[in-house]
């Protein structure tokens, strides 16, 4: 008896569900550190990050408080970046600016990622059915360009920061998963995965240790440069007056703010696009350098 049990244990440890290793570099740290832009981009979005969240500390003047007597300054000692039209400071509102800019960006990128992932797998792992109807959904949002999607949204919802917010993040879904969808579609006939299919694994096991591990690089560049893409549709609803409303320290509303004195008070417009353009570069900027990490065949 004692033999028998012996020649069963092999047998009992080899039905174990095989898991995927994880693509993620082991010394992911230590390559990003390597990578002069991921380095440098990484600093920068810290930096603005630490401005955010400080901003009370950092910033010179109340946003929102006008000064009657400083109307339309230009860059001066007492205000760095001039006034606006009401004589608010504008380094005041840009600083603000970061703090609302990145939460609401981030936020409308964690709804595409949620849905977007969500619908992706789902329609790699099942199939069928399944996937045709979901992915014939997705396309018909994608016959519309994103903006125009996300213009539908708040026209329906209404005019306001978390409503233009929620339109971003829904309007970018359909691309989002369509990206998730082709690089689960790899994942779905490796070996690892048939093999846990065979021993009766169950399928929300085989989607969080399988397919999940195998696609997180592709889930974080593409997050990455959703982010910009959120940051620069979010500015532009702002700029038309269906996102932030005055007086919310919001850079898209700056510009739109500042667009009537465009010839006699550059600075309104000058500086707020400045610092979308400057954010939204390096946002796009580090994802393509995740993606060099990430590639295996350049390391």
């Amino acid at each position: 008896m004692a033999k028998t049990t012996e020649a069963i244990q092999p047998a009992e440890v080899a039905v174990k569900p095989p898991v995927a290793p994880m693509k993620l570099p082991v010394n992911f740290t230590r390559r990003i550190l390597e990578n002069r832009r991921a380095k440098y981009c990484l600093l920068f979005l810290s930096f603005l990050a630490f401005v955010g969240i400080f901003a009370p500390f950092l910033a010179p003047y109340h946003p929102e408080e006008p000064i009657y007597t400083s109307i339309l300054q230009g860059p001066s000692k007492d205000h760095l970046l001039g006034t606006d039209e009401i004589g608010r400071d504008v380094l005041s509102r840009l600083i603000y600016g970061v703090r609302v800019t990145l939460t609401v960006s981030t936020l409308a990128v964690f709804i595409t990622f949620s849905f977007g992932t969500f619908i992706g797998m789902i329609c790699a792992y099942v199939g069928g059915v399944v996937d045709n109807i979901l992915m014939r959904i997705m396309d018909v949002f994608l016959a519309l360009p994103s903006i125009m999607l996300a213009l539908a949204i708040v026209a329906i919802l209404g005019p306001s920061l978390p409503n233009a917010m929620i339109a971003v993040g829904f309007a970018s879904i359909p691309g989002f998963a369509r990206i998730i969808r082709g690089a689960a579609l790899t994942i779905k006939s490796a070996g690892y995965v048939e093999a846990s299919k065979s021993i009766g694994s169950s399928n929300g096991y085989i989607l969080r240790k399988h397919f999940l591990p195998n696609i997180t690089t592709v889930l974080i560049v593409y997050t990455m440069l959703f982010i910009g893409i959120a940051i620069l549709e979010i500015a532009a609803l702002s700029f038309i007056g269906l996102g932030a409303q005055p007086p919310i320290p919001e850079w898209g509303a700056m510009l739109s703010e500042g667009k009537n004195y465009i010839y006699d008070a550059w600075w309104l417009t000058a500086f707020p696009g400045l610092a979308i353009t400057a954010v939204v570069f390096t946002v796009n900027l580090l994802g393509d350098s995740l993606r060099d990490i990430f590639d295996t065949k350049s390391s």
